[in-house]
């Protein structure tokens, strides 16, 4: 499975330590440093912004991405699932603004963009768009969706 923006790997420690396999990148080096020696967890340094995907012709049963969002991604992301994988995306979404960091814009989802993103490509297994409370108040999008090979299979 890939953690796309890791940041400290607070997702990957997670999932690694449940004994699934871990590709966790990030453009912070010394956050990719802390996860040194965690077992099951290839970490590995990129600019997701501005240097080329890190992972080309990869693919991965689950992609996780959290408090992060860069649109020119979306397509390599999708690609990078294989046929059954699995997408779980949460950001920050448009009325966040409201309550700090992000503000712009273009680091805001719009309603229901998540949803645009996988039609027609993947399953939505569950979506929200919602404010959040903990760990502060903020707006967000979360989707849960599967590649239509699982969709296929479960019938």
């Amino acid at each position: 499975m890939l953690d796309l923006a890791c940041g400290w790997g607070r997702h990957a420690r997670f999932l690694a330590g449940r004994g699934l396999h871990v590709y966790a990148v990030d453009r912070d080096a010394a956050a990719i440093a802390s996860l040194a020696g965690v077992a099951n967890l290839a970490a590995s340094v990129a600019d997701l912004e501005a240097g080329p995907w890190p992972y080309p012709g990869r693919r991965f049963d689950a992609v996780v991405v959290t408090n992060y969002l860069w649109r020119p991604l979306l397509p390599y992301l999708l690609d990078a699932l294989e046929p059954a994988g699995v997408l779980l995306y949460e950001t920050f979404a448009r009325g966040n603004e409201k309550f700090g960091r992000p503000a712009k814009p273009d680091f805001l989802l719009q309603p229901g963009e998540l949803l645009e993103w996988v039609h027609g490509r993947l399953v939505v297994i569950a979506f929200e768009d919602l404010r959040v409370d903990a760990p502060r108040p903020a707006m967000v999008q979360r989707i849960c969706a599967v590649g239509r090979a699982h969709d296929l299979a479960t019938r």
